[in-house]
């Protein structure tokens, strides 16, 4: 994710993105500015590692470990005080004592001090540990998985809206092991949230790697279950919202969604925001789309040589997949006969893309499924901004053709898709 969660979980990648960044702009101002500013330096000093009863904890004067995370909005001031601060830490530090045990094996790569350092950390190692943060009675989540004790995300937007001064704190647990724990603070009629990063020592022993505190512009909890915020400060090329999906999703829902919904765009090409069957198919079919059908079909990313495609791989998955001819691709999709292939066109991120859910299903008598599947936008505060019914014809060979798809616009207007 293009967002705050993903700075915060790979905050060390970004930081030297961001280090090479100003090496190179320093070196372009000495080189081509005629009169080059000054520039400050800042030292920075590792925080003392304090280990006792098989947890660490990382100690620093002032709040040196905030000052780790630098790049990111750092609030003036905080609603709560050191003492909570520390309550806080601490609370983190024991919570991850109760689940250390599905760390106990974990091979540390190196003495690096962002990211969790682990080798490799594993989907079901990640899940295990929201189930026993959430038999705990924490709230836990990690990606994909339905979040644990979510009724204290209820409560508290609760006493949000009634003005009541209230807490709450989620332990968001990282694809690569880190526990991100956030407490969102309502007080004094303002927001903000006050971060820990945990990371993980060799025999499963948590410590103390971060702390950030940002102001919140907005929350809001829908009625469908997604509890999304803005921070005050924009990062640039990050999301405008963060969000949790806070009430319960299906697995067969998340099941249908990785194999049919996942993958697909609403912003570079028309095949979810065009109402077609395979009377119009000719409607979705442009050259841009096959990058994305490519990666649904092989699960790799394309590759090209001389920015052509061979006409037997192009159309034999397109054809798999939707209900269209040979020569309807060859007409729609640039074909080029002298070659025997189709030009690659190579998709641009958008910015802020909605993305699909399936939220039910039928399964039909003639062997179709038929989805219903809704775009959450949170990046404009919406979980329901359109509803697709999406026709699906499942084959054996785990392959299956797209038939058809309708929208109905709902919140939102519905994106214009690609040219």
């Amino acid at each position: 994710m293009k967002d705050v969660k993903w700075l915060l979980k790979n905050w060390g990648v970004f930081l030297l993105i961001l280090l090479i960044a100003v090496i190179v702009g320093s070196f372009m101002r000495v080189r081509w500015s005629e009169s080059p500013k000054e520039v400050s330096e800042v030292v920075w000093e590792p925080p003392v590692e304090i280990v006792s009863d098989d947890i660490a904890e990382t100690s620093a004067e002032e709040d040196e470990t905030e000052a780790d995370l630098w790049f990111l909005p750092q609030a003036e001031y905080c609603l709560i005080t050191d003492t909570e601060k520390e309550e806080l830490k601490s609370m983190a530090l024991t919570a991850a004592g109760q689940v250390k045990e599905a760390y106990k094996d974990i091979e540390i790569t190196d003495e690096l001090s962002y990211g969790s350092n682990i080798k490799e950390f594993t989907k079901e190692q990640c899940r295990e540990v929201v189930s026993l943060l959430g038999n705990a009675g924490y709230v836990s989540v990690t990606e994909d998985t339905n979040m644990e004790n979510y009724g204290k995300i209820e409560d508290f937007y609760a006493a949000y809206r009634e003005k009541r001064d209230a807490m709450v704190t989620i332990f968001d647990v990282n694809r690569d092991g880190l526990l991100s724990v956030i407490t969102f603070i309502y007080r004094e009629s303002e927001l903000q949230t006050y971060y820990v990063g945990i990371g993980w020592q060799k025999g499963g022993i948590p410590e103390v790697r971060n702390t950030l505190v940002s102001d919140i512009a907005e929350i809001k909890l829908t009625e469908k279950g997604y509890f999304i915020y803005a921070h005050e400060i924009v990062i640039p090329h990050s999301s405008l919202r963060q969000y949790y999906r806070v009430k319960p999703l299906s697995d067969k829902c998340r099941e249908l969604t990785a194999k049919y919904v996942y993958g697909l765009s609403y912003v570079n090409y028309n095949v979810l925001v065009t109402n077609w069957n395979s009377n119009n198919v000719e409607d979705i079919l442009m050259p841009c789309m096959f990058e994305d059908i490519y990666r649904i079909y092989t699960g790799e990313n394309l590759r090209t040589e001389n920015w052509r495609i061979p006409a037997d791989t192009y159309e034999k998955i397109m054809t798999t997949y939707f209900p269209v001819s040979i020569e309807q691709l060859r007409e729609k999709c640039g074909y080029d006969e002298d070659s025997n292939s189709y030009e690659y066109e190579m998709i641009f991120a958008s910015p802020y893309p909605p993305f699909g859910e399936v939220v039910d299903y039928s399964e039909n008598a003639d062997g179709t499924i038929t989805l219903i599947v809704d775009g959450v936008w949170a990046d404009y505060n919406s979980d329901l901004a359109f509803t697709n019914t999406i026709v699906v014809q499942p084959f054996g060979d785990g392959t299956f053709r797209y038939l058809s798809n309708t929208i109905e616009q709902k919140e939102l207007e519905v994106p214009k898709g690609g040219r």
